[in-house]
Parts: structure tokens; C-alpha cells; sequence
């Protein structure tokens, strides 16, 4: 069974930093793009990052551009994604996703291609 599992979030200052994994199981993760998503109470889901398979490539939403770093680790078939110097309206419930990708370097930046999904996990930011 392909899955994808995160953990990570928590409840943390503004300024503060956390850190999420996606660990990916049955499937082979070198074939998979990574991306994360977050979706906040009233709003809808948008994507934060993404990660290609091919070649590392990345993206980033304009807002978390230089706070945010996510990297993979295919022997570990993780993905993680460093939050630092986080403000409050970071605060959501944050997945991770995996689409099957070939030989590109653009990983889709919203979540209608992606096929497996995590659980979600909180992330809260507040003093």
C-alpha cells in the first residue's frame, strides 16, 4: 500500500523554527515528486513547496520564498520541509503529496495532479 506520513508540526513562537517529514512508503520514491501543502481554518488549500525528482529542482510560494527549505532524502525516501522564522500566518495544517513524475523539472505547484496524500499535521503559530 503507497503511503505517505508526516509528522513535525506543533505549536511554536513567531521567529521560531520546525521542522516536518514525509516519509514515503510502497513506492518507489525516486520516481515521486514531492510537494506541501497547507490549508488553513476559512481558506483554501494552497501548495507551499515542491520538489521534483529528476533533478532536485524547487519551488517555493512567494510568501515562504527564503524562510522555507525543502530537500529529500532518497535513502531515507524523505522529504522534509525547514520552517524558520515562522509568523503566525503560517499557522495551518500542513500536508505533504507525491505525483509520479518523468524527466522534469517543474513540480506541480497545486494539488490536483498529486495522487497520495498525508494525514495533515498542525502547525501553530502564536506567542
Amino acid at each position: 500500500q503507497l503511503q505517505v506520513v508526516e509528522s513535525g508540526g506543533g505549536l511554536v513562537q513567531p521567529g521560531g523554527s520546525l521542522r516536518l517529514s514525509c516519509v514515503a512508503s510502497g513506492l518507489l520514491f525516486d520516481y515521486y515528486a514531492i510537494g506541501w501543502f497547507r490549508q488553513a481554518p476559512g481558506k483554501e488549500r494552497e501548495g507551499v513547496s515542491c520538489i521534483t525528482n529528476s533533478d532536485g529542482s524547487t519551488w517555493y510560494e512567494n510568501s515562504v520564498k527564503g524562510r522555507f527549505t525543502i530537500s529529500r532524502d532518497s535513502a531515507e525516501t524523505t522529504a522534509y520541509l525547514q520552517m524558520n522564522n515562522l509568523k503566525p500566518e503560517d499557522t495551518a495544517v500542513y500536508f505533504c503529496a507525491a505525483v509520479q513524475l518523468w524527466t522534469t523539472s517543474i513540480c506541480p505547484h497545486i494539488g490536483a495532479p498529486y495522487d497520495y496524500w498525508s494525514q495533515g499535521t498542525q502547525v501553530t503559530v502564536a506567542s
